[in-house]
């Protein structure tokens, strides 16, 4: 038994796929085979969404994956509606299983209409890798985890700078977006989030000081 775990890990196959679970923000998070496994870079992100989400008020997890973040959400503000959105059926299952409500759809397809204008607080942990940075991810990343939650286009902002722009129909006047990037991405998304239009735009630093987040407001 354990020699085939060794032997599976050896491969590269993620080992929150080999031992079915992983940790975030302090919670263990179920995470099946063939679903991309949430970074503990994005934890700071998780937090700062919970910071911003009323104690009764409406969220959104753009592209949920696994539900780590959604369920991040759930618990620190357990008297809010927390949705998950994902377009991979298997990703969807997953994180059903780890207690999330999941709407299956590109983006915000399966949302209820009732909800436009309504949302207190957008998060999103979408594809932004740019298409020919890929190859230098590592391996078990590269070769295990599905293309669809890495690859982001040219600029790796092809799915974000979607998001980005439906994002505010769905805001109510006061209501926050937290995007996920990286590199120099903050200096594209940030003129598209005020044209959107967005204010108090701000870009969110990892300890390092490198660029990992955009948070803005939505206006009328």
């Amino acid at each position: 038994m354990l020699a085939a775990l060794v032997e599976r890990r050896s491969t590269g196959e993620p080992l929150a796929w080999i031992t079915g679970s992983t940790r975030f923000c302090g919670r263990s998070v179920s995470v099946a085979a063939g679903v991309y496994v949430p970074r503990w870079q994005s934890e700071p992100l998780a937090g700062r969404a919970a910071e911003l989400l009323p104690p009764h008020g409406r969220a959104i997890d753009l592209g949920t994956g696994s539900g780590a973040i959604a369920g991040v959400l759930a618990d620190r503000r357990p008297g809010a509606s927390v949705l998950g959105t994902e377009s991979d059926p298997v990703a969807a299952a997953c994180a059903r299983n780890n207690g999330v409500t999941v709407a299956e759809g590109d983006l915000f397809d399966g949302v209820p209409a009732s909800w436009k204008g309504t949302v207190d607080l957008i998060v999103a942990v979408l594809p932004y890798v740019p298409t020919d940075e890929i190859e230098y991810l590592p391996r078990d990343v590269r070769n295990f985890e599905p293309p669809t939650a890495l690859d982001g286009g040219v600029d790796g902002l092809a799915i974000v700078r979607r998001a980005a722009t439906e994002s505010r129909q769905w805001l109510r006047v006061g209501g926050h977006v937290l995007f996920e990037v990286g590199g120099d991405q903050p200096g594209i998304l940030v003129p598209i989030l005020e044209w959107s239009p967005f204010a108090s735009v701000r870009v969110i630093s990892d300890a390092d000081g490198d660029a990992r987040a955009v948070e803005a407001v939505a206006v009328e």
